[in-house]
């Protein structure tokens, strides 16, 4: 669980953002799309990898339940009360909005729950192994939830550009301001535990995120090849080292800071070079056809 400084942090915050930022209202959005094809040609695969991932936070909340069979409540109370429902919301949004170009609708999985989760969840049943599994959470939510908010700040800025202010200030800028408060809950959770891990529990999370990171949303190669597609649409394939800096900088300084200050954790940064690479290589690939 949660010191108690924490958790009255963790309270104080997420009845803030569930005040301040209740979930989008459909009414409220103006899909009103001035060149639809063009925004559907340069932005379209960008609004469909946004709208699949914001829609499986369903599935998600399953593997939640899974590996976490005895979270804190104030952890329940966030995934399934605040961030379930905003985040479905963003999904429902987007995909209206991908379906309104001329695009099929989004395809998200959301019942699927794999092996290692299950056996993490079975091994959670021992605290000590549970806090390795919650620490393990929070450093997922906080490179996904930084990394929508660089993307949102860059499909913000190219809608802006091509002129559809009514997909700029009723789409995405909504759905961008409600973001940071997300990561900010996982920052909060992630510097509270840290200093409680013992060493061999320090260890074992380093090793078991080293094994098991990946890009929001990429579970396979088609979809790490998607979400490289995603960073060079929105200019950040060449800059993934900066990026991967960004989205992990906490981790980095919780994780690693007494190695010598690690810059950038290694499979943060050849996760998404491999991105890029699968991309180009799809891309290479197709236009040879």
């Amino acid at each position: 669980m949660h010191d108690r400084s924490t958790e009255r942090r963790l309270a104080d915050h997420v009845d803030r953002i569930e005040a301040e930022h209740p979930p989008i209202p459909l009414e409220s959005v103006d899909y009103t799309v001035r060149n639809p094809t063009l925004v559907r040609d340069r932005f379209g695969h960008v609004l469909d990898y946004m709208a699949r991932v914001e829609l499986e936070v369903d599935r998600n909340v399953l593997e939640l339940a899974t590996m976490l069979p005895d979270p804190p409540p104030i952890d329940r109370r966030f995934y399934a009360e605040v961030w379930q429902p905003q985040e479905i919301r963003h999904g429902l949004i987007l995909d209206q909005l991908q379906t309104r170009i001329g695009r099929p609708a989004a395809t998200p999985d959301l019942d699927s729950i794999s092996a290692k989760m299950r056996i993490l969840g079975a091994l959670s049943h021992v605290s000590a192994i549970q806090d390795i599994v919650r620490m393990l959470y929070y450093l997922t939510g906080m490179s996904t939830e930084r990394s929508a908010v660089l993307a949102y700040n860059r499909l913000h800025d190219g809608l802006a550009e091509i002129g559809e202010p009514a997909l700029v200030e009723t789409v995405v800028a909504p759905i961008k301001r409600q973001e940071p408060g997300h990561y900010a809950f996982y920052r909060i959770s992630a510097q509270g535990l840290a200093g409680h891990l013992a060493p061999w529990q320090r260890w074992l999370t380093r090793r078991l995120r080293a094994l098991s990171f990946a890009p929001v949303g990429a579970n396979d190669d088609g979809q790490k090849a998607d979400f490289g597609g995603v960073l060079a649409t929105l200019g950040m394939a060449t800059e993934v080292d900066k990026f991967s800096a960004d989205i992990s900088r906490v981790e980095r300084d919780l994780l690693w800071a007494r190695d010598g200050g690690l810059a950038v954790p290694a499979y943060v940064v050849n996760a998404m070079r491999e991105a890029v690479e699968l991309h180009e290589a799809r891309r290479l690939q197709v236009g040879t056809k």
